[in-house]
């Protein structure tokens, strides 16, 4: 048990260095941008005033030399403040709450969609290429067209067919504005706006699974223990489940992990897509309008999921196979 706390205590030690060093080099990259946001206030309110702007500067801390910058913001962010949005007039914590739960649902459904089907569909098409069949070239070919298909472009193809042409499902939002629904109707609703989005998301992390899972299934139906279970009498389909995917799983889940990072990070364009009301598009609000601590405030948001799901990761595949750790 203790090398179980010294292991995560490792992991907690190098995932906090690493949001640091997000953070700087977030901070500073977005200081290296062009564009002064004070300058872009005035103009949006029609003020051509060098003492309006100047007051506007010190109140944003511009005024100050860039490390003083710095050194202040990590300073607040260790005290979890991360600040106050002059463009919203709102602090960036509350922004992000309101953002985040839409977008942790968006991650959440995306993430399940892909991994369920993409390892069910792996594992049959791992299955079918024992028995050489066609389903197997039926199922990979889709997987790749789907990985090399551009995610933004997916996904005006599924707004065009599902609710221009079919009109089956909404193409925006979250949630309908024009009706007051509870229960069963409210979460068809909230269902039906969701389910291009997560699709969206889903469709080239989907695909990865199925190449992923098809390859270590297949590899691990080839191993000896597997033989042997088989002379042994035992169904397939408790080799399938207790010896092939327990695994089989590992590279999965390892990718599951690396995923959970990059659905963070590239919900991004489809939030933008879908006008889905996730932190996503307020990154993209932010970075148009220049705002710097709602800026820096989301990139450490996402830092923190991203390490998370990393972090939470490798305790998976250590328990799924304990050797794993044995080296930390």
């Amino acid at each position: 048990m203790s090398g179980f706390f010294a292991y995560l205590g490792g992991r907690l030690g190098r995932g906090l260095g690493v949001i640091v060093g997000v953070l700087v080099l977030s901070f500073l990259l977005v200081r290296l941008a062009p564009g002064d946001p004070a300058m872009l206030m005035a103009g949006e309110a029609g003020v051509d005033d060098a003492g309006y702007v100047a007051q506007l500067r010190h109140d944003m801390g511009l005024d100050q030399p860039l490390a003083h910058q710095l050194l202040t913001y990590l300073g607040h962010a260790a005290r979890l403040d991360l600040g106050y949005s002059y463009r919203n007039q709102a602090s960036v914590w509350s922004l992000i709450a309101e953002r985040l739960p839409a977008t942790l649902l968006l991650m959440g459904t995306g993430f399940v969609l892909s991994s369920l089907i993409g390892v069910g569909l792996g594992v049959l098409a791992a299955r079918s290429q024992r028995h050489r069949g066609y389903l197997d070239r039926l199922i990979s070919h889709t997987a790749m067209v789907l990985y090399a298909t551009p995610s933004f472009w997916l996904a005006l193809l599924l707004i065009l067919l599902f609710s221009v042409l079919l009109d089956w499902l909404p193409a925006f939002g979250m949630a309908s504005v024009d009706g007051d629904l509870h229960g069963w109707a409210l979460f068809r609703d909230y269902a039906s706006h969701l389910l291009l989005p997560a699709l969206s998301l889903s469709f080239m992390f989907l695909a990865l699974y199925v190449q992923l899972t098809r390859a270590a299934v297949l590899e691990s139906m080839s191993q000896e223990y597997v033989r042997t279970a088989h002379a042994k009498g035992l169904k397939p389909a408790r080799i399938l489940c207790d010896h092939v995917l327990r695994n089989a799983l590992l590279p999965v889940v390892t990718y599951a992990g690396l995923q959970l990072g990059q659905l963070a990070s590239g919900s991004l364009l489809i939030e933008v897509v879908y006008a889905w009301p996730g932190i996503g598009r307020l990154l993209y609000d932010a970075l148009s309008q220049r705002d710097y601590p709602l800026l820096l405030g989301v990139f450490l948001v996402i830092s923190v999921l991203v390490v998370a799901f990393n972090i939470l990761t490798d305790l998976i595949c250590r328990w799924l196979d304990p050797r794993t750790g044995s080296g930390s």
